[in-house]
């Protein structure tokens, strides 16, 4: 008996033994699965971290077509200022909102004149930069497109809803979210700062002086000088006009042995002798019906499209463009209010009796030396060939809409000065205007370059 209990007893303990030793491999398999779970939600809090170059410009690209749509159906679309302050500040907003996920750059706070610190992205956390981007850009146009009509801003929503619904399912609500409040946060800081550059005082009250050679409002609106004092607003980069001083243009005179007389008398001889070809150049710049500054958008937007360019590279190009278009553009409307230099058509009818002669558009409101689009265009050209290079064939086909011939050039140079002689062509600037505007343009980017560290 006490042999066959200590049997018995044996083969319970080894039974007991037994079904801990499976209880405990259930546990460890029970226990797998809810590890793998644990996991799944750390990484959607985390998510994987990719930069900013693995996606492409499609979000950029989109919202400079909305842009542009904004530009030639609203009237004024940002309440009568230059629209380079447009490209200027979205370009920052976009590169500031994608910057973090570019290990090689860095953000532009402490460089850009009076720029406020940047928010900064949280450590290991994951961030989709397309939602960053569309987020930030639509912050942007709907602060600085205030006069958008109720159509208009529902477009915006639209587009941004759209994009938002596809980039949520795709990368996850954590990640979504964090993404598009980052976004939004480095939009509110660049915009408020964008409020205190002084744009709100560029169209005030101004009484053109009045003289020999000066500039008096041109026919046949007559309209008052647009922006007078856009040429004081805030630079974004502090001494980017620095050592860029254009000659001044020759002195005023009658006298038809005078280089002045000569000057505008080319502006007449070429309006008598226009090729289709220089005509269609000429009327390719009015940008009216069309985008007024806005064509420079339209010109990077071609680039990065045929570029196939990624997040990263659209973002730069975007910034780097639109910063030397806006110091491009005061610089350039300083320059004007200084000299105050008439326009070509009242000379060719009060001094060269040419009483009915007329450009090929109406000329802008505003004095003639040195040419805006000519500077603005040396700028952009100058930032897009430190970028993309020279040599760059180009084919700007903007107003295919408007069944306008395409406008092909060669290098960006090329471009800036076929932008110049297209204001000859047109009637509305002497060439000097435009070839002195085309080199304070580049000069002001050089320096722009020179000065801005994107990289590290």
């Amino acid at each position: 008996m006490k042999s066959l209990t200590k049997a018995s007893s044996k083969k319970w303990i080894l039974l007991a033994v037994i079904s801990i030793f499976i209880i405990s491999s259930c546990q460890k398999q029970i226990d797998q699965p809810a590890k793998h779970e644990e996991t799944e939600a750390n990484d959607n809090i985390h998510g994987h971290l990719k930069q900013t170059n693995t996606y492409s410009s499609d979000v950029v690209l989109k919202w400079m077509d909305m842009q542009l749509r904004l530009m030639r159906t609203s009237s004024p679309f940002i309440g009568g200022l230059p629209v380079s302050r447009v490209f200027g500040y979205t370009g920052i907003a976009l590169y500031e909102s994608v910057v973090p996920g570019m290990p090689g750059y860095q953000s532009l706070s402490g460089q850009l004149n009076q720029f406020p610190n940047m928010p900064t992205t949280l450590p290991g956390f994951a961030y989709h930069w397309p939602s960053n981007a569309n987020a930030a850009i639509a912050a942007m146009t709907r602060s600085l497109f205030p006069t958008a009509s109720a159509t208009n801003n529902a477009s915006v929503d639209s587009l941004e809803n759209t994009l938002n619904d596809e980039y949520k399912n795709s990368v996850g609500l954590d990640v979504f979210q964090r993404s598009v409040a980052f976004g939004k946060s480095v939009a509110q800081l660049v915009f408020d700062w964008a409020k205190t550059d002084g744009a709100d005082h560029a169209n005030d009250a101004y009484t053109p002086p009045v003289g020999p050679g000066l500039w008096s409002p041109t026919p046949p609106a007559f309209a008052a000088a647009f922006g007078p004092y856009w040429g004081n607003n805030r630079l974004l980069v502090a001494g980017s006009l620095n050592g860029v001083d254009v000659p001044p243009p020759p002195a005023y005179s009658t006298d038809p042995s005078s280089d002045f007389f000569k000057m505008v008398k080319e502006v007449y001889d070429v309006s008598q002798s226009l090729t289709p070809e220089q005509r269609a150049t000429g009327l390719y710049y009015r940008d009216n019906p069309g985008y007024g500054g806005g064509h420079y958008i339209s010109i990077l937007k071609l680039v990065l499209q045929q570029e196939h360019a990624t997040l990263d590279i659209s973002a730069l190009a975007y910034a780097k463009a639109g910063i030397v278009a806006v110091d491009a553009g005061i610089g350039c409307w300083a320059v004007k209010y200084t000299y105050n230099n008439l326009r070509p058509i009242t000379y060719i009818r009060s001094v060269m009796g040419y009483t009915t002669w007329n450009p090929l558009f109406a000329t802008p409101p505003f004095p003639d030396y040195i040419s805006g689009h000519s500077t603005i265009g040396g700028a952009v050209a100058e930032a897009l060939t430190s970028i993309f290079g020279d040599n760059y064939h180009l084919t700007n086909n903007t107003y295919s809409f408007l069944d306008m011939p395409d406008q092909h050039y060669t290098s960006f140079y090329d471009m800036a000065e076929q932008i110049g002689k297209s204001r000859v062509y047109a009637g509305i600037h002497y060439t000097m205007s435009c070839v002195e505007g085309n080199k304070m343009g580049q000069k002001i980017a050089k320096n722009i370059n020179n000065k801005l560290k994107f990289l590290k």
